[in-house]
Order: structure tokens, then C-alpha cells, then sequence
């Protein structure tokens, strides 16, 4: 068993493995998304169960359940800002809660009118907050000019996404840059030593975030036993998610993180 241990821990530890495992999942992903037709917007995404009028505002508990994301996301651009030098991927971060911040207006403003034009500003912030947690987890260990680097080129993606799916009716380069981060959290937890100080923080957000995509699916079931609906559930969840990255840059200034 000792054994078993000892080379499993070479193995995750060994940065040409690891770079290989990262590569692998990338790849994976790439040929499964290509080798598939393309993914379509369906129209009946926008029929959410929950559509009750309160206080004038339509569709309003999906609507209201954003607020978390603007506290959330102020938090995090105010401590990240104070502690920039405190914090690894600072620039990474700082862009993570700039677009959970922009999520809260751009969700409410679709849930307000739910339609495919306005859903391209519930999706746009969205992809901010993806690609810049993918670069940040890529680029912890790297100098702030190619952090910068890295954080342009996962968000070039990510605008690309929308615009690929917005002129071309194809959601496949949306769903790499959506899946990307989903997949990469909990193995980098995992298999980067230098990221067990913050491991409870990033299985957290991969946790709450993937309750998210399940209470999403199950929206009208939900709805139907239960007060609020999965979609105004699955806001909380993915808000919950973004507190974790949060609690987690505030655990790298307090643990006075370095690179092992």
C-alpha cells in the first residue's frame, strides 16, 4: 500500500505527467465536441417554471436570485484589489469576480425578457468567469506578463465562444469553454501540491457548481414540490460556487502562499 502511494504520488506530482494529464482532458474534449453535430440553441430553454409576477417584476424570484453574484462579486474584486500582490493569479481572480459581478445585471436583464438576444448577456459574463478560472489555474505558477498572456488568449476564447454561437447557431465552442473549468477543478486540487492548502475550496465550488447543472435539468420538477424552482436553485448553487473562490483568495493571503 505504501508503495501504491509513493508512485502515485510521483506520478501526480511529476510536472511533465501533469502537464500531460491537463493535455489529455483538453483534447478529449476537443475531438468528443468536433466529432459531434452542431449543438443548437433550443427555444424551450427559455420557458422556466418559476415565471410569477411579484412586485412588477416579471419572472421575479429567477431575477432576484442574482443578487448574490453582485455581493459576491464586489467582495472578491475589493479583496483581490487589496491584496493583489498577496494573491497568486491575481489578475485571473480579479477578472473571475468582474464577470460574477456582470452576471447579476446580465442574467436579470435576460430573465426579465427571455429570448435569444438577451440571452447573449447572461452567457457573456459567464464566459469571462470561465476563462479566467481556467488561466487562473494554469498560470499560478507563472510571472505576471505571462499570467496577462494566458488570461487574453482564455478570454479571446471565451468571446469567441459567444460570437461562434450567436453568428453560426452552434454552442459546441460554449460548451468546451463552459466544461473546461468544470473538468480541470477538482484534478488540479487533486494532483497540485501546491494548491492543497485551498484543495477544500476548490471541491467545494466544483460541487456546488455541479448541483447547479443538476437542479438546472430538473427545473419544472422541482418547482413542482418545492417553493422555488431548480433554475432560481441553481443560482444560489453557482453563487455558493463563486463564494468558495472567494474564501479561497482570502485563505492565500492568510496562509501566506508560496510555490513549492
Amino acid at each position: 500500500m505504501c508503495l501504491k502511494n509513493s508512485l502515485l504520488r510521483v506520478l501526480l506530482y511529476n510536472e511533465n505527467m501533469k502537464n500531460w494529464i491537463y493535455l489529455l482532458i483538453l483534447v478529449i474534449e476537443i475531438i468528443g465536441l468536433s466529432l459531434m453535430d452542431p449543438i443548437t440553441q433550443n427555444f424551450d430553454y427559455h420557458r422556466f417554471a418559476d415565471d410569477r409576477t411579484i412586485l412588477g417584476i416579471t419572472n421575479f424570484w429567477d431575477v432576484a436570485s442574482n443578487i448574490p453574484f453582485l455581493i459576491i462579486g464586489s467582495l472578491g474584486i475589493s479583496y483581490v484589489l487589496k491584496n493583489f500582490n498577496s494573491i497568486p493569479s491575481s489578475y485571473c481572480w480579479l477578472m473571475v469576480f468582474i464577470g460574477v459581478f456582470l452576471v447579476a445585471p446580465g442574467s436579470s436583464y435576460y430573465h426579465l425578457m427571455p429570448k435569444n438576444w438577451t440571452l447573449v448577456w447572461d452567457r457573456l459574463p459567464m464566459t469571462i468567469g470561465f476563462m479566467a478560472i481556467t488561466s487562473a489555474l494554469f498560470s499560478y505558477k507563472m510571472d505576471k506578463k505571462k499570467e496577462i498572456i494566458v488570461l487574453t488568449l482564455c478570454l479571446a476564447l471565451g468571446f469567441f465562444s459567444i460570437w461562434y454561437w450567436v453568428y453560426m447557431d452552434d454552442l459546441r465552442v460554449y460548451f468546451f469553454v463552459q466544461l473546461t473549468p468544470i473538468l480541470l477543478v477538482p484534478i488540479f486540487a487533486f494532483i497540485e501540491k501546491d494548491l492543497k492548502i485551498v484543495r477544500k475550496y476548490l471541491l467545494g465550488a466544483f460541487a456546488f457548481y455541479f448541483l447547479a447543472k443538476v437542479v438546472e435539468k430538473y427545473d419544472v420538477e422541482i418547482f413542482d414540490h418545492f417553493l422555488l424552482s431548480g433554475h432560481t436553485i441553481k443560482h444560489l448553487l453557482a453563487a455558493a460556487a463563486t463564494y468558495c473562490f472567494y474564501k479561497m483568495c482570502i485563505c492565500f493571503k492568510e496562509q501566506n502562499f508560496k510555490k513549492v
